[in-house]
């Protein structure tokens, strides 16, 4: 039998308010593990740290989050893996902000930064693996 929290989809994810989506991004920052004032320090404007343990026990009970108990308290992670969760947010990033177009999003990258040689050399190498796999 699967655990509720294995049946959390990215649908759910996409479905949490801002702030909630905040809190997960304040975990994944420390690490997938924090405390609930390690996440309250993270959040701007911070409400009470009764109000972000009340948020976690709903994230929870949404099967977002799990706890484990370390010493006196709770420590929070995500039950979606990062890597799960990072493909997720840029493919919800690459539809808002650049239509959907992994060129447009590459490019912008590419002409509003600055690269070294080697930053460029690596991403090079990056092209010419993918290339070499095939199209995905």
């Amino acid at each position: 039998m699967k655990s509720k929290a294995a049946k959390v989809s990215k649908a759910s994810l996409e479905a949490l308010s801002r702030r909630e989506r905040e809190i997960i991004h304040a975990i994944f920052s420390t690490g997938n593990r924090a405390s609930s004032e390690e996440i309250r320090a993270r959040l701007t404007k911070p409400p009470t740290s009764s109000a972000v343990r009340a948020m976690l026990a709903r994230l929870e009970a949404k099967g977002v989050l799990r706890h484990e108990e370390e010493s006196l308290r709770y420590v929070y992670s995500v039950t979606t893996s990062p890597t799960a969760a990072r493909r997720a947010a840029l493919q919800q990033y690459l539809s808002v902000f650049f239509g959907g177009s992994r060129e447009e999003l590459m490019a912008t990258l590419l002409t509003q930064e600055s690269w070294t040689r080697e930053e460029l050399d690596a991403l090079q190498a990056q092209i010419d693996r993918v290339r070499k796999e095939g199209s995905r």
